[in-house]
């Protein structure tokens, strides 16, 4: 295949690896330190079996490279909007777009079906911008199940397991899908197909939409925010709310909010990625993880005081930082 990956950091970097190393055309958008690092030393992973590189061809543009049959789209929600105005060149009719990203995504509602079918997310694409530069029909859903980091431009540090979730935001059950599990999973991950890739979406929403921004606010680590006992049932009470939300848009959660944090306990002193970027100075995915939960929450009539607690309060810390617009 003809692969580019949009957003060569951690995320994007194991895509990237993992397809050249099986034997696939990729390339990459890249810009300063990462672009000039992956044309001096190639793109390097490490997994807790040694370090491994690869040479992948490193662009500014996507004119330089014509239409792909694969685009992976790994940047920051914030992001979106600028790289998808830059893709354009990159998609023929039959491309397959590969969003891995945090959050809940802009075509969330689109082939869902149910009262909300064709709704848009104001929240995460307010001008229809991203809707209009990647076809609908390009869509193929993801859920990433695994951590990684980038400690340096064009350096990847992950675990050697690396689930995937993948589906057609239609849930059915179709050629391209099944090759492109194939694919991913012939490339080192552990890719399985979805018929409903929105409940997937929701699931792993449900799980990180405290622990980043509370993270971010408090500067504590995973296993600290759940040693709090105050702070854990604040978590417990905005996932009750995201849960009833979920059950009514359809996407229920047979989990409890106890067992799903028992969970992400396992991980034990794990630092969130919004707590990574704000640390970095980096925007921050406020708005993927919190408010589009919220805007859902006002479609279905569903009532989200902590939620909105949450978010005030993450959205304010950002901004006095300069890492979430100002209104």
């Amino acid at each position: 295949m003809k692969v580019c990956v949009v957003g060569l950091g951690a995320i994007g970097g194991c895509f990237a690896y993992g397809l050249a190393a099986s034997g696939h055309e990729v390339a990459g958008l890249a810009r300063g330190a990462t672009l000039d690092a992956l044309r001096a030393r190639g793109l390097r992973l490490t997994d807790g079996a040694g370090m491994g590189s690869v040479a992948i061809r490193a662009v500014e543009t996507a004119g330089d490279l014509g239409a792909q049959d694969l685009v992976v789209l790994a940047v920051k929600a914030p992001a979106l909007p600028e790289a998808s105005s830059r893709i354009g060149p990159l998609l023929g009719f039959d491309t397959i777009v590969l969003p891995a990203m945090n959050g809940l995504p802009w075509w969330f509602f689109q082939g869902f079906g149910g009262a909300f079918e064709g709704s848009s997310l104001r929240s995460v694409d307010p001008a229809g911008a991203i809707a209009s530069a990647i076809p609908a029909r390009s869509l193929i859903g993801c859920v990433v199940h695994y951590g990684a980091s980038c400690p340096e431009p064009g350096l990847v540090k992950t675990q050697a397991t690396r689930p995937l979730i993948l589906g057609e935001p239609s849930g059915r059950s179709t050629d391209r899908l099944g090759a492109l599990c194939a694919t991913l999973s012939a490339a080192g991950f552990e890719a399985e197909p979805s018929s409903c890739i929105q409940r997937d979406i929701w699931y792993k929403l449900w799980g990180n939409m405290t622990m980043n921004p509370l993270s971010a606010l408090t500067g504590a680590t995973m296993d600290k925010i759940l040693d709090d006992p105050l702070v854990a049932r604040f978590c417990l009470d905005i996932m009750a709310e995201a849960k009833r939300i979920g059950a009514r848009i359809g996407c229920p959660i047979e989990q409890g909010g106890e067992d799903r944090m028992a969970i992400s306990r396992k991980l034990g002193a794990f630092k969130t990625s919004m707590l990574q970027d704000v640390e970095a100075g980096r925007r921050v995915e406020l708005d993927a993880l919190v408010s589009a939960v919220r805007e859902i929450g006002g479609l279905a009539g569903e009532a989200t005081p902590n939620i909105d607690i949450l978010l005030g309060l993450a959205r304010l810390h950002a901004r006095t930082r300069g890492l979430y617009p100002s209104e």
